[in-house]
């Protein structure tokens, strides 16, 4: 049982972390009536903060804070603002769902990235299901056909950047604690949406919901840092990049929870495809990895 779980830990915690950023998600959708979207980024990174430092200190990561400045993790959380940033420019100029769709493209780029940097093998096999999975995220998001314009770009940017962050997780020393490179991402986050919305926003006072819809987001984000960044450290790409799919998952969850919006047949299939090619490809990259001795 314990080695089933241990095959599993990376899938695992891409599925915890896609589940974080999708309630995150929903808090700041729900923030954003009444406050302008730079200044929400704002406030959540001002909370993810405030999360993040008793959390370290109650680890014992204190001290290593000023690791969070290490080049690698720098580059890593850079590349995290930058994602974002392309992704809030898109959702507030086109539909939600034409987002989703183009940043389902993040696992295939991983899949391709770790290819070319890492020497990780592919096969048609696993190129097939990591398809599957994608047309499952088309199926769920359901994107309408408006054509390509400047914010379908900056989508298919966030899904570039997104896919190069969790490259460069690899490059992150193991000394580095992955609570550390949380914090450091949040922090990287909170500069950039403060300087994005001096620049382009006007300040609105927030009211007693904003501040405790943006509190528990702030939560949210910080644990989908940690364990998006875990994922990647110690899972192989191949087995982990699928399971980013089930982001499309629980944003249709969310949608029937909190917004009342439930799937149709289409979205029904889709989900049922993220989840099956998901699993085959753990389970195809297990049986490889037990013919390997052999070959």
């Amino acid at each position: 049982m314990l080695s089933f779980l241990q095959r599993f830990h990376g899938p695992l915690l891409m599925i915890f972390a896609a589940a974080s950023y999708v309630v995150n998600d929903t808090l700041m959708k729900l923030a954003t009536e009444g406050l302008p979207p730079y200044e929400v980024l704002f406030l959540r990174g001002v909370s993810a903060v405030l999360w993040g430092f008793p959390i370290l200190f109650a680890l014992g990561h204190a001290r290593r804070i000023p690791l969070m400045l290490d080049r690698a993790v720098l580059l890593r959380n850079g590349l995290e603002l930058l994602a974002i940033l392309s992704f809030i420019l898109a959702l507030a100029n086109m539909g939600i769902a034409d987002a989703m769709a183009l940043g389902q493209v993040t696992p295939l780029l991983v899949l391709l990235g770790a290819s070319a940097l890492f020497g990780e093998r592919l096969g048609w096999r696993r190129l097939t299901l990591v398809g599957l999975g994608f047309c499952g995220a088309i199926l769920v998001a359901q994107p309408s056909s408006n054509g390509i314009s400047v914010y379908a770009v900056l989508a298919l940017l966030n899904a570039g950047f997104c896919a190069a962050r969790d490259l460069a997780s690899r490059r992150v020393g193991p000394e580095i604690p992955g609570m550390v490179v949380a914090f450091g991402a949040s922090a990287v986050v909170l500069a950039g949406a403060g300087l994005a919305h001096l620049l382009l926003e006007d300040w609105v006072v927030p009211s007693a919901r904003h501040v405790a819809l943006l509190g528990a987001a702030g939560l949210f984000l910080f644990a989908g840092h940690l364990c998006i960044f875990m994922a990647y450290r110690i899972g192989p790409a191949g087995a982990v990049a699928p399971f980013y799919y089930f982001f499309s998952f629980w944003a249709v969850l969310s949608g029937v929870l909190v917004f009342g919006h439930l799937p149709n047949g289409l979205a029904l299939a889709g989900i049922a495809l993220i989840i099956g090619s998901g699993v085959a490809v753990v389970m195809l990259d297990q049986r490889q990895r037990r013919l390997a001795p052999a070959a």
